[in-house]
């Protein structure tokens, strides 16, 4: 055991179940609202944007420019990563998680704010993939350092059942975002929806910025980075040593996130859009299958916590993974059945099974890197995850387009994704740090 890992065990020993639950509530705050900014993008990607801000008389070309530009802003993530993952390792984790979610807010209530092509021509869509990059490098330092700062303010032993609460906050970024367009869509016509009605949802982020500013605020910093800081062993250059002495690990550790993330992507983003353009299903129906699958993935989230708590992270990403794959051509059957109620089935069964691999994978990703250098390698980690998750819609897209628009490619890629990250559920207990007392 290295000398960091002994002051991080000697650290965390004297954490309680309390001061750890405050920290996770106020983290899952922070990335509810990361996650409501961001999946309005990806609805919103699905269902406006190439309407409002791509012309074409190709409806195709048009919803790949829109699936492209959400892609943009997670090609973003990773610098957002390494800058934001390099502050959080040298100034504090609460510092910096404090510039990030102003910025996410921010940028988001811009979104809602910007004219149309109609309006202002090719600068709408320029704009439009600008505020996209800013979001993406905001949101690429948020998700790692919540989780960074969740893990070293609780007890060693149940570290998978608090980073698993953070988890939480993407099925509540969804629901009120998938929420707030549902809503938009049954108050206003589908012209109203189209010309301003989207827009609420977006404007709606600058209120809500301020009350999640309010409770991350009141998080304490993360004790491990405090003591690093007292015995002068912070990291001067974590994105040096991270890319040099451990990038075995961030392959791993990007592996190990793919599947809750890029699979995500697929059975939200991209089957919105299949199911309402190729299917002629209504918008209405897609949302309100997001709307329920993210609603039951919340327990599923917490489930996968405790069970990671119980036999290790690792085991649960395995299983999951595997599980996911077993699935994903069942949930595309109901999903392409034409009734509703099983289309909402086959999102929700796809969804729950992804998750378990997705609640685990914080614990493992942040059981890669130690202390010193924790921020930086976890925000590599999702966020290379993250860059190639936001094609994973267009991709699909253009896979079923030229499979004469069936499903199985779609369905093919959720396997592929799935037994990925289960490989790296397999590789990555050998390739973390060893602290005593903690199952990998």
């Amino acid at each position: 055991m290295t000398q960091a890992a002994k002051v991080e065990a000697g650290t965390t020993r004297t954490l309680t179940d309390k001061e750890a639950t405050k920290v996770a509530i106020g983290a899952l705050v922070g990335t509810a609202m990361e996650w409501y900014d961001f999946f309005l993008f990806s609805a919103a990607a699905a269902l406006v944007f190439n309407i409002q801000y791509f012309t074409s008389e190709n409806a195709t070309a048009a919803i790949l420019a829109s699936f492209a530009t959400f892609g943009v802003g997670l090609v973003a993530r990773p610098l957002g990563g390494m800058f934001f993952g390099a502050m959080g390792d040298r100034i504090g984790r609460r510092k910096t998680l404090m510039i990030t979610i102003v910025g996410i807010g921010v940028i988001t209530g811009m979104i809602g704010l910007l004219p149309s092509y109609a309006a202002i021509g090719i600068a709408a869509p320029v704009l439009l993939v600008l505020l996209r990059v800013f979001q993406g490098l905001f949101v690429g330092g948020e998700w790692s350092g919540a989780m960074t700062i969740v893990v070293e303010n609780a007890p060693l032993k149940r570290r998978a059942r608090y980073a698993a609460l953070p988890q939480i906050g993407s099925p509540i970024g969804t629901i009120f975002s998938s929420g707030g367009f549902f809503l938009m869509t049954l108050i206003f016509s589908q012209e109203n929806f189209a010309s301003f009605g989207w827009r609420i949802p977006f404007l709606a982020a600058f209120p809500i910025v301020l009350l999640a500013l309010y409770i991350r605020s009141r998080l304490d910093e993360s004790p491990v980075f405090t003591e690093l800081k007292e015995r002068d062993a912070t990291e001067k250059t974590p994105i040096r040593t991270v890319v040099t002495k451990h990038w075995a690990q961030i392959i791993v550790g990007m592996a190990a996130a793919l599947l809750g993330v890029g699979g995500f992507y697929l059975v939200t983003a991209f089957v919105v859009y299949y199911g309402k353009a190729i299917l002629d299903y209504s918008a209405s129906l897609m949302l309100l299958g997001g709307l329920v699958a993210a609603a039951f993935e919340i327990p599923v989230l917490i489930a996968g916590g405790r069970l990671a708590e119980r036999f290790g992270a690792s085991k649960v990403i395995i299983y999951g993974g595997l599980l996911s794959a077993v699935v994903a051509v069942p949930a595309f059957l109901l999903i392409e059945s034409g009734n509703p109620f099983l289309v909402v089935v086959g999102m929700t069964v796809s969804v729950a099974a992804l998750s378990f691999p997705y609640a685990a994978s914080g614990t493992v990703l942040t059981g890669l890197f130690p202390a010193s250098t924790r921020y930086t390698g976890v925000g590599f980690c999702q966020n290379v995850a993250g860059m190639i998750s936001g094609f994973v819609p267009f991709m699909a897209t253009a896979l079923v387009a030229s499979a004469a628009n069936h499903w199985w490619p779609a369905a093919a890629m959720l396997v592929f994704l799935s037994l990925f990250t289960m490989v790296a559920g397999m590789i990555a207990p050998r390739m973390s740090v060893d602290l005593p007392g903690f199952k990998h």
